[in-house]
């Protein structure tokens, strides 16, 4: 086509366009709009596989096309070296739970420690009663004269099976000393009402007789795990069971017996019998001891349901008793590591108490309450340790001895 002589212009240009409206005509055609749609579809799809390309490489499958496992060492290694695998650390922001109804305890920050005092762990005295009401008022006498500090204690006492006013006198004595307006009130005290049918007579012959012992000892016993299990919180470190029929004992006691920082650990008890003018210093607790071949073969020579009663002819174990050893005039802090112990006067971590370890109302090993919780607390790898020369004084029961 010739170009006009004069160049291009803008008149000569548009003679040569065709019509507006034919353009307008073509433009609109179906054939021509779907064209337009199919080009821009594909545009599009092409400009996100080239876009996306470089990210994909992040995660395409590079090594040979077999399972790992079929894989030499030195395509292992290579495989290996090429592995980039993103990390992301998704933090959590804390659970907060609000219902009422769900309760949370942490025993992990309970722990039983000699620094008692100063980490404030608190201390659950635990007593079990019964027809024990002439006795009340010099426990609380007694009590209320230990000096660790009483907003770290919390007493417990069950009364079962009482024939007298024990719980009448019990409860007022606990009222009277909580409403003191000094630092003796404690920091909670409880009461437990449980009867389990025993009615053995308190009296002296009754009670220490060799036929009453397996039974007797069977129900005190049950007395103490039920006393235990309903008294015990998450916030006690330590368990001290104390006898209500105690006379004298140091008021450091707790903070003495804690230095030790023993599993379980439980003084020489001892009592006063004056005669014709004269104090005679009576060994009292046979249940504390050290076990014996003696003790042992005639264990294995019983059923497995006979409980061996310590201090009786019908049952010579020749066992070592913590009670014919020591003197209040030595050291005081002189250990030795028993096999059975006596319930008047025990400190007990309260883990202990937690890992199961309770009083048998059963013959374990042959031994039932008291003794049977020193032979599980054995068994279960705890120590069991006595002070032979720390002395706490029981009431004298003028009871009569056996083989002893």
């Amino acid at each position: 086509m010739l170009l006009p002589k004069g160049g291009i212009n803008w008149k000569a240009a548009r003679s040569q366009l065709p019509p507006t409206r034919a353009i307008w005509v073509f433009l609109t055609k179906t054939r021509f709009l779907l064209f337009v749609a199919v080009a821009g579809a594909i545009t599009l799809l092409w400009r996100g596989i080239s876009s996306s390309a470089s990210e994909m490489q992040s995660f395409y499958c590079w090594g040979p096309s077999k399972a790992p496992m079929d894989m030499t060492l030195n395509e292992q290694a290579a495989w290996n070296a090429h592995l980039h695998t993103p990390v992301i650390y998704n933090h959590h922001a804390p659970l907060e739970i609000n219902s009422t109804s769900i309760a949370h305890v942490d025993l992990n920050s309970v722990k039983s420690t000699t620094n008692a005092v100063q980490n404030n762990e608190r201390i659950l005295i635990l007593t079990p009663l019964k027809d024990a009401a002439k006795y009340v008022s010099k426990y609380f006498e007694l009590v209320a004269e230990l000096t660790y500090p009483h907003h770290l204690i919390d007493l417990a006492f069950l009364v079962g099976d009482s024939a007298d006013d024990t719980l009448a006198v019990l409860s007022a004595e606990i009222d009277r000393i909580q409403k003191r307006p000094d630092k003796i009130p404690f920091r909670s005290a409880m009461i437990v009402e449980k009867d389990f049918g025993f009615k053995l007579s308190q009296d002296v012959g009754d009670r220490h007789s060799f036929e009453a012992q397996g039974p007797r000892r069977k129900a005190m016993g049950r007395a103490r795990n039920y006393l235990l299990a309903t008294a015990l919180k998450p916030e006690h470190s330590w368990v001290y069971w104390r006898d209500v029929d105690i006379v004298d004992s140091p008021k450091k006691i707790l903070e003495d017996f804690i230095a030790h920082n023993r599993d379980i650990l439980v003084p020489n008890i001892w009592f006063h019998r004056y005669k014709d003018g004269r104090d005679i210093e009576g060994r009292f607790d046979y249940n504390s001891w050290v076990e014996s071949d003696k003790g042992r073969r005639l264990a294995a020579s019983l059923d497995k349901d006979v409980v061996l009663a310590e201090g009786y002819k019908q049952y010579d174990t020749g066992r070592t008793y913590m009670a014919r050893m020591g003197d209040w005039r030595n050291d005081p802090d002189e250990e030795i590591e028993l096999d059975g112990v006596g319930g008047v006067n025990i400190l007990v971590k309260a883990d202990v108490h937690r890992s199961g370890i309770n009083f048998p109302c059963y013959a374990f090993e042959n031994q039932a309450e008291t003794e049977g919780f020193a032979k599980m607390a054995k068994r279960a790898g705890y120590e069991v340790y006595g002070l032979p020369n720390y002395v706490v004084w029981h009431i004298d029961t003028e009871e009569k001895g056996g083989n002893l």
